[in-house]
Formats: C-alpha cells, sequence, structure tokens
C-alpha cells in the first residue's frame, strides 16, 4: 500500500503578472487554485495589492472594536447567529467575533460603526470599507479563475451579482496556563462559497485533510488564507472540498483575525457545464441562506458538510 502523498502547503501569489486573463502565467494559476480548492479545500494567498499601511491599520481599528465593552459589542444581534455578536462561550471559552453584514457597502459598515459608536468612528469605517472592498476583489479573481477553470465563464457575471459580503472580526484571548480548554473555534465547515482569512502573525488555524490527517497552517506574513465552503461544494458538483478546520490557540499571544464570507442571494443552480457521465448530478439548486439556516436548526452536526443534507441528490 503507498503511504500518503506529504502535505505541501499551496501558496498562490496573486501579481499582476498572474493576474492578466488569457496568458501563459494566468492559466497556471487557474489551475493551481482549482487544484488546491479541489484537494485540500483552501490555499494561501500572496496578494501583492494588499498594502502594509492597511494591513497595520484594519488590525488597530479590529483591536479598537474589541476593547469596547461587552454591552455595546451585544448589540451587534442578529436571526443568524455568525452574523451577530458571538462571544463567551463555555465550548470556545477564548473566541469573540462579531457580524459586519453588506461589508463592501457604506451604508452596511457605517451601520455598524453607528452601532458601536454612536457619536461617530469615521476612521474606523473608512479603514474597513477599504479592507472589505480590496479583498472582495481578490475573492472575485478567486472566483473568475475557477469558473474559467471548469469552463463556467457564462455564469461568472450573475454569480458575482448575486454575491454579498459578511466581514467577521475575530479575537482569541490567549489561553490560561491553568485551563486545559485552549479551543478558539471548534470544528466546522464554513457555509459560504468562500472564506478569505486574514490574521495577525499569530498562528492558530488548523486544517482536516481528506486522509483525517490534521495540519496547523503555518501562514506567512500579510498573507491570506482563501477556504472553500459547502456552498462551493454543492454548486461544483461535489468538485470542490468544504475543508473542516478548527482553531486551537498555544502561546502567550492575543489572534486577531478578519474573515471575509461571500454568499449568495437567490437561487444557485448547478452548471450544467459540471455535470456529465463521470460526475452525475449530486446537489439540487439551493438557498445559499437556506442553506445556512439548515445549519443553524441544528440539522447536522457542526463538524460535517451541510451540503449533502441540505440539497444533495438522493438516488
Amino acid at each position: 500500500m503507498a503511504s500518503p502523498t506529504p502535505f505541501e502547503l499551496s501558496i498562490i501569489h496573486f501579481s499582476e503578472e498572474n493576474l492578466k486573463p488569457n496568458t501563459s502565467s494566468w492559466i497556471a494559476a487557474c489551475k493551481d487554485v482549482r487544484l488546491a480548492l479541489e484537494e485540500y479545500g483552501f490555499f494561501v494567498a500572496k496578494y501583492d495589492k494588499f498594502s502594509s499601511e492597511l494591513d497595520k491599520n484594519v488590525f488597530d481599528a479590529v483591536q479598537e472594536l474589541f476593547d469596547l465593552p461587552l454591552e455595546t459589542k451585544a448589540r451587534n444581534t442578529s436571526d443568524l447567529t455568525f452574523y451577530g455578536y458571538v462571544g463567551q462561550l463555555p465550548h470556545a471559552p477564548l473566541h469573540e467575533s462579531m457580524g459586519i453584514p453588506d461589508a463592501t457597502t457604506i451604508d452596511g459598515v457605517q451601520c455598524f460603526a453607528d452601532l458601536m459608536w454612536p457619536s461617530g468612528n469615521q476612521q474606523f469605517s473608512d479603514t474597513v470599507l477599504s479592507y472589505a472592498r480590496q479583498i472582495s476583489e481578490l475573492e472575485q479573481t478567486v472566483d473568475k479563475m475557477m469558473f474559467e477553470s471548469y469552463g463556467t465563464q457564462k455564469h461568472y457575471e450573475s454569480h458575482v451579482e448575486s454575491t454579498t459580503y459578511l466581514l467577521r472580526p475575530i479575537k482569541y484571548s490567549a489561553p490560561d496556563k491553568n485551563i486545559s480548554n485552549n479551543i478558539g473555534t471548534n470544528i466546522h465547515t464554513d457555509k459560504s462559497f468562500l472564506s478569505i482569512l486574514h490574521q495577525n502573525e499569530v498562528n492558530g488555524l488548523e486544517v482536516q485533510l481528506r486522509n483525517g490527517e490534521w495540519i496547523t497552517v503555518d501562514v506567512p506574513p500579510a498573507s491570506f488564507v482563501v477556504m472553500s465552503g459547502d456552498a462551493y461544494q454543492a454548486w461544483s458538483n461535489g468538485r470542490i472540498h468544504a475543508a473542516k478546520h478548527r482553531v486551537i490557540m498555544k502561546g502567550d499571544r492575543e489572534r486577531y483575525c478578519l474573515a471575509l464570507f461571500s454568499f449568495n442571494h437567490g437561487t444557485t443552480n448547478i452548471p450544467e457545464e459540471l455535470v456529465d457521465s463521470d460526475h452525475p448530478l449530486q446537489f439540487s439548486p439551493f438557498d445559499n441562506f437556506g442553506l445556512a439556516r439548515f445549519y443553524l436548526s441544528g440539522a447536522t452536526q457542526m463538524t460535517e458538510s451541510s451540503a449533502k443534507a441540505y440539497c444533495g441528490v438522493t438516488s
């Protein structure tokens, strides 16, 4: 029996050279992105457009946000749990996070900022909006690469038009040496199409490979983890892998993270180009937010992808 292939972290450089469509560099990058999301469900992106100044400013803004009193942060509410404040959890005591819906729009960010700072905080709004818009461009580039790699380009524009972005700032406290529970986030898959994670230089993310092995993702500075979720798994007719992941905290430093999630409004259809005799239809058309609510209803375990249970085709 052959031994499993050792894991090698996929680092893909989103440079100006690689982002010119129809060039050999673009075609090679498209293939690398597709293979990484199919095999591992994630990769690390180096993104030349992202500046060190914005990097510093956005983490200063996130730290300022979490320094607010608990009663202020708790104003961030939603009927979708992961769209509002989450914290003080017995099973993940180091975790605290908040949700900024429609994070690429002025109204979305301003509404959140006004909730946290009724007297105003324009610098926070400007920084977060700039960050969300720039990282949404990366997300759309990844989408474009995936759609082109699969020969589904004609569906790309309608996909982007139906996309909305949720930005979740997350704080993970350093573990208490006297407490054995160092869980930052429990094992789960994301319900989005893509998640783009950016951290201060404190690791903690762990991803489970297809063979069941857990690996710690050592993220290079100023890089992004691009991860596929349940919605992309269903859209791709099962080709894309929705990776199980968790956060385990070690050391004595707080970890701050920004997670940008892409969700689609309306009905998502599985492209006809991805259904053939070798790949019979595995999923029915689905509603992305319906998928999220199905998961939140407790219909599936947190540790499992919800796509098959929600919209899988039964033989």
